[in-house]
Order: C-alpha cells, then sequence, then structure tokens
C-alpha cells in the first residue's frame, strides 16, 4: 500500500468516524427534544416533535449502516448518507423556529456536514 492510499484510508476511516459520531449527537439532541415538546395540540409543536423524533431515527440508522464494516455496498452507503444530510437539514430548519432548540438545530447542521464531508471520500 502506498502512503498516498493509506492516507486515503486514514482519511475515510476519520470522516467515518466522525459522522457515525455526528450522528449519535444528533439522534441524542433529537430524541431529547422531542421528549421536551410539550403536546399542546398545536400543528406547529406536533411538527417540531415529529421532525425530532424522524431525526433521531435516520441518524441512528444511518450510524447502524456506518458501523456494519464491509456488509454494505457504497451506493447503500452514499443514499443512507445523503438521506441522513437531508433530514438532517430540514430538522435544523425546524427548529431555528423552535425557541430553546438551538443546540439542537446546530447537532443537525454538525451531523449534515459530517454526512457532506464523508460522502467526499467516495467519489
Amino acid at each position: 500500500m502506498t502512503t498516498t492510499s493509506q492516507q486515503e484510508l486514514f482519511r475515510f476511516l476519520e470522516d467515518r468516524f466522525a459522522c457515525a459520531q455526528a450522528c449519535t449527537e444528533c439522534a441524542r439532541a433529537c430524541a431529547l427534544r422531542a421528549s421536551l415538546v410539550e403536546p399542546d395540540g398545536s400543528e406547529k409543536q406536533e411538527l417540531v416533535r415529529r421532525k425530532a423524533i424522524m431525526c433521531a431515527e435516520v441518524c441512528d440508522a444511518t450510524c447502524r449502516v456506518l458501523s456494519e464494516q464491509n456488509q454494505v455496498d457504497e451506493g447503500a452507503i452514499r443514499t443512507q448518507l445523503e438521506w441522513c444530510r437531508t433530514v438532517c437539514l430540514e430538522g435544523a430548519h425546524v427548529f431555528d423556529d423552535h425557541p430553546g432548540a438551538e443546540d439542537t438545530a446546530k447537532a443537525c447542521r454538525e451531523c449534515a456536514q459530517a454526512c457532506t464531508d464523508f460522502l467526499a471520500t467516495l467519489r
């Protein structure tokens, strides 16, 4: 293995780990946000709760895909990362409009960026 290919492998693994870690943090933040939303019946509150649950589930699934090593092909990983990135960005947008959800919005954006960074190593 050449030094260049070793460096590419290290970057790939580092980005994969960073993405999985960001997904885990985002899933935690979104699960917490979902549990804090008061079920007052308002449409906005329900949207925040649903988006938080969806984001947590997608991030959790993405983390599982990333931890499966060689059992998932690159195309499936790419699709999962793109889905995760999209859901996280949508979640961040919803959380931006919800007072007290700034940390959750930030976690979503960081996760979306980690997915983007990791996708770059797959190209």
